[in-house]
Order: structure tokens, then sequence, then C-alpha cells
């Protein structure tokens, strides 16, 4: 690297792949919702899979074996973590705002009330409460293994990343079931759309951030991280910090004020 403190990447395929494959995903899923088959929506789908596989590689050989993750480099990449959960709070404004203007304002084509007239939301004292639970001490888990890691304790480190799969997995568990049980879908008008869209990205957000942390779970076991060096795994659990109070938000408006 010489003088130079960054790392200035070879060039490298999966960018092309990675665009290539959320073309036909996002094809692939337009064609499939009007009966146009699946085949271009598994090809993306293999497509993204695998880039994300090889990237990852790369990206881990790169910080593990090869050094290049300087202190500079390690900084930049902070600043990207930041940045983009800083995105990610825009992008969960967005259904916040529209959750908002149709609840504090119903229209007469919703009754002038909210929930609307016809809609029985679910119960905030059941699954939804439940669920806030598991990723409230979720959120303690993964705390738990950063801690250790950062004082070289690899069994610790290890058992609460292992319990925060576990209760991320049991989230999108007790989602799914929720979904299976609404008596209203996403055509239901503003509360239906609304209600799905926010929530059903905050559990792909949930599914993101298991596989991210099952990542780093694996590269605990093969002794890739340090006490000094391990933001592969600090960037997971600022994500899934970040799921945390983003359920938290949605419980609290959607689920018990909404309802």
């Amino acid at each position: 690297m010489g003088r130079n403190p960054f790392h200035l990447v070879e060039f490298s395929p999966w960018p092309l792949t990675g665009s290539m494959g959320a073309f036909f995903l996002t094809s692939g899923l337009a064609g499939w919702f009007h009966g146009y088959g699946y085949l271009t929506l598994v090809l993306g789908t293999v497509l993204i899979l695998i880039t994300m596989i090889q990237w990852w590689r790369d990206v881990v050989r790169e910080a593990t074996f090869q050094g290049f993750h300087t202190t500079q480099v390690s900084k930049g990449l902070r600043w990207g973590m930041i940045l983009f959960i800083v995105s990610e709070v825009c992008f969960f404004f967005a259904f916040f705002w529209a959750y908002f203007h149709s609840s504090l304002a119903p229209s007469p084509e919703l009754g002038s009330c909210w929930p609307p007239t016809g809609i029985f939301p679910l119960s905030p004292f059941e699954v939804p409460l439940l669920n806030t639970g598991v990723l409230l001490a979720s959120g303690v888990t993964v705390t738990w293994a950063h801690h250790s890691l950062m004082e070289g304790d690899r069994s610790g480190g290890l058992q609460g990343l292992v319990g925060t799969v576990i209760l991320g997995l049991y989230f999108t568990f007790l989602q799914g079931g929720e979904y299976y049980e609404t008596s209203f879908t996403i055509a239901d008008g503003a509360y239906g759309s609304t209600f799905f869209v926010a929530t059903g990205f905050h559990g792909l957000h949930v599914l993101i951030g298991s596989t991210f942390l099952l990542v780093c779970l694996f590269r605990v076991m093969l002794q890739h991280f340090s006490t000094g060096h391990h933001f592969g795994f600090e960037a997971a659990a600022w994500y899934w910090h970040f799921v945390d109070v983003v359920w938290l938000f949605l419980y609290l408006s959607i689920y018990w004020w909404g309802c």
C-alpha cells in the first residue's frame, strides 16, 4: 500500500452481477405477479445470493488475512455504516408519515375514523407484545456478545450471537403467524397497505439482520475477530439495535395507538 492509508480495491465482478441480479429480481417479481412464471425471479435471486457470498468472502479476506483494513479504512467503513443507517431512518420515516397522514385525519372514504370501518386490528397485548419482548431480549444478547468480544471472551460472544440469531428467527416465525391470522389484507385500503408495508419491511430487515449476525457467528467460530478488530460484528450490532428501535416505534404507533 506504500504511503497511501486507504485500500484501493481490485477490479471486481460483483457490482455488475449484483446489479444484474437486482434487475432480474425486480422484473421477475413483476412478471410473477402478472402470471408470467417465476424463472426470471429465481435467476435474480440466485445471482444476488452468489454476489452476497462472493463479495462478503472478498471483504473478509481483505480484512482478516490481507490486512487492508487500516485505521483510516475502518473509520471510512464506520461512517459508511452510519450513513446507511441514516438512510434507513429516512426510509421508515416515509412509512410513518403515510400512516399518520391517514390516521390523524381520516377521510370520508375511510369512514372518518381510524381504524377504518370494517377493519378489525390486531390486539397489541398478544403476539405484538410478545414480539416486542423477543426483540428487546435480542438487543440484550447482542450487547452481551459485543462486550464479550471486546474482552476476548470468545465463548460468551458465541453464546450471545447464537441467542440473538435464535430470537431473530423466532420473531420472524411469530410475525408470519400473525400475518396468517389477520382479518384484513394489504388490499384493504390505507390501513391494510400502511400496516403490511411498514411491518413487512421491518420483518425483511429482521431477516437481513439475522443473516448479518449469522455470518458474524461463523466468523467468531473461525476466530476472525480480535478484541480491537471486529468492525464486521459492530456493524451488525448497530444494524440490529436500529431494527429494535424501529420496532418500538411500530409497536407504539401502529399496534397500540393505532388500534
